[in-house]
C-alpha cells in the first residue's frame, strides 16, 4: 500500500459520519477528487460525466441517491461535518470534524493531482 493509500484510508475513518435527509442530494455537484479517489469510483462514460456537469450535477448521482456512496471522495465525506462545508438543511455528526483532521484533508487534496469527477 502506498503512502496516499494509507493517508486516505486514515483520512476516511477520520470524518465523522451523519444521517441525511432522504432525497436530499444539496451537496451532490461537480467535484473534485484525487485521482486515487477516482481510480475506486466506478467507470462512468465520457457522455453520461458531461452531461452531469451541464446539469451542474454528480455522475454518479442516481435516482436513489449517490451510486458511489461507500467509496465517494473526501470532499463528499467532509461535507456537512465542518462549519466550512455546511448542510443547508442543518444535517450534522454528533461532533463536527476535528480541525486538524480537516487540516490534513486540505493538505492531501493539495499534494494530490485533483481531476473533475
Amino acid at each position: 500500500m502506498t503512502r496516499d493509500e494509507r493517508d486516505l484510508e486514515d483520512l476516511r475513518r477520520r470524518i465523522p459520519s451523519f444521517r441525511c435527509i432522504d432525497g436530499c442530494h444539496d451537496c451532490c455537484g461537480p467535484v473534485t477528487a484525487s485521482s486515487l479517489e477516482m481510480a475506486r469510483l466506478p467507470f462512468k462514460p465520457e457522455a453520461e460525466r458531461d452531461a452531469a456537469l451541464a446539469a451542474w450535477s454528480c455522475p454518479h448521482l442516481g435516482p436513489n441517491g449517490c451510486e458511489a456512496y461507500e467509496e465517494r471522495p473526501l470532499i463528499c465525506r467532509l461535507f456537512g461535518t465542518t462549519p466550512r462545508l455546511s448542510c443547508p438543511n442543518g444535517c450534522r455528526p454528533e461532533h463536527m470534524i476535528d480541525e486538524a483532521a480537516e487540516y490534513d484533508i486540505h493538505a492531501f487534496l493539495r499534494r494530490t493531482r485533483q481531476v473533475l469527477v
